[in-house]
């Protein structure tokens, strides 16, 4: 993994610098860019609000060799994890590979890691066009978000996305406020409930499942379960779309208290190492998105690189399962926090 973030680090030069910890305070206010909008303070929320969760160390169990697999959304995963939707590499990342090679390599490294690949939408044509064909390659394994659009560019790419023979579909609606979008003259927007129910039973009319992506509030984890989502992704878009807004894992609690077993309640931000991910899962999360990481390490190793990644993590994953009593994915709940 050192070789891989040294190659980043060169591959991105001006774009990232691949911090020892990725914390978002070197690169505030950069958008493009991998930045946190504005001030940094939303993607420093996430992981101010990681951090602040400690975890109960216990040995007197039988967990030497905890399972982390898991069944989610249909998928059998080696751990409850997914690579968050991630684009732009020419603008937010350097260039240093291509929008092709970028969107092979994260979903094709998280095949063969044993978890999911999804990947992003944008401007210009080639991100969605590259995740598309990535997701194909790998037999429909990967999941295509994409951005809630106006007018009947939205679906046009649910056609084309559903042709890659994907089984679930994504939106992050947490998009609504890019400004790199509107810049580029191509404005999204907020979805109200009557569309979003129009566009998620298109998608189940495919038999295929539908995320939604961006959701801060319990009211509004209550309305995605009441239109019919399968599964929601709290996240406020990696700090990159509203300034001071609180950490994921700080709302977390609140959304899993109102919406637990009415829809999968997904999580991402801040979350950089296997004990992270307990943490979520000990927060109530069924499972995890990990965005900027994954994005190091396919710029810095291609295929090879992401795959190494999540090898890395579920180390680390399966080390903190042992050393806090849990083993396996269901029997990590609160009593895992101190």
């Amino acid at each position: 993994m050192k070789e891989i973030k040294d190659k980043a680090r060169e591959m991105m030069k001006g774009f990232c610098r691949v911090c020892k910890v990725c914390d978002g305070r070197a690169c505030a206010g950069e958008v493009p860019g991998m930045g946190g909008l504005g001030t940094g303070a939303s993607f420093k929320a996430n992981l101010e609000a990681l951090e602040g969760y400690r975890l109960n160390m216990r040995l007197l169990h039988d967990a030497a060799e905890p399972d982390t697999s898991v069944s989610l959304l249909g998928y059998d995963l080696s751990m409850p994890v997914l690579a968050a939707p991630i684009g732009g590499v020419s603008f937010n990342m350097g260039g240093g590979v291509s929008e092709e090679d970028y969107a092979g390599a994260v979903v094709t490294g998280c095949a063969k890691a044993g978890v999911i690949g999804c990947t992003g939408d944008g401007v210009p044509p080639v991100i969605h066009e590259s995740g598309f064909s990535a997701i194909a390659e790998n037999g429909g394994r990967g999941i295509p978000f994409i951005k809630p659009w106006e007018g009947a560019e939205l679906d046009e790419k649910l056609e084309k996305a559903r042709a890659t023979g994907c089984t679930v579909f994504g939106m992050d609606v947490d998009a609504a406020g890019l400004i790199t979008l509107r810049q580029m003259g191509r404005p999204v927007a907020p979805k109200p409930a009557a569309e979003l129910k129009k566009i998620i039973d298109k998608v189940h009319s495919w038999d295929a499942k539908f995320i939604l992506k961006g959701v801060m509030t319990p009211d509004e984890a209550e309305l995605a379960a009441e239109v019919g989502a399968d599964a929601i992704v709290v996240s406020n878009h990696g700090g990159r779309v509203l300034d001071h807004t609180p950490g994921t894992a700080e709302v977390l609690p609140e959304v899993v208290e109102h919406a637990h077993g009415k829809i999968v309640i997904l999580v991402d931000g801040g979350i950089r190492t296997g004990a992270d991910v307990l943490k979520m899962l000990a927060l109530g999360a069924n499972g995890v998105l990990i965005g900027r990481p994954v994005s190091v390490a396919a710029v810095g190793g291609l295929t090879e690189g992401v795959a190494k990644y999540f090898e890395t993590l579920r180390a680390q994953l399966s080390g903190a399962m042992v050393l806090t009593g849990c083993k396996d994915i269901a029997s990590i709940d609160t009593n895992v926090l101190f």
